[in-house]
């Protein structure tokens, strides 16, 4: 199947920088078994960067920053914590890990990987919430894939 160079650029929402830090976030979860979609909306309207989805039901998502502007923008990201079993932030290299909170677990990342820095608490999900992000999670990958083979 030849899949459209289009379908595979970034959707130009991130900075250089953050498309950077994805790519390298992508390639470490799937390197710890996780299968991963970019962009991911929950069911409180939110949009997680990364969320993976490891063979065992474990949920993972990372929130990218590419910046101290970027991180002292949010403040929303303790919500996301309702949606996974351990949060993290990615960050590049550049940038002082010391602006992110000891709660969440931290990534550093570039375009060619990256690195767990700090390890993210495990909080598990009530199994109700646990279903409903799974059904999302792939329904979402479904309809990415079949917009890649009928545009």
């Amino acid at each position: 199947m030849d899949i459209p160079a289009s379908a595979l650029k970034p959707d130009g929402r991130q900075s250089e920088t953050a498309a950077a830090i994805q790519r390298g976030v992508g390639r470490l979860l799937r390197a710890h078994n996780f299968s991963i979609l970019t962009e991911f909306t929950l069911a409180s309207g939110r949009r997680a960067d990364v969320i993976g989805l490891k063979p065992d039901g474990t949920l993972w998502i990372i929130e990218i920053k590419s910046s101290p502007e970027d991180f002292r923008a949010d403040n929303k990201w303790p919500e996301y914590r309702d949606y996974c079993d351990r949060f993290s932030f990615a960050i590049p290299q550049t940038m002082d890990a010391d602006l992110i909170p000891l709660e969440a677990g931290l990534i550093v990342a570039d375009q060619w990987g990256a690195e767990i820095m700090r390890d993210a608490s495990i909080h598990p999900l009530h199994a109700s919430r646990r279903r409903a992000v799974l059904i999302a999670f792939g329904q979402v990958g479904a309809q990415r894939l079949h917009g890649l083979w009928d545009p």
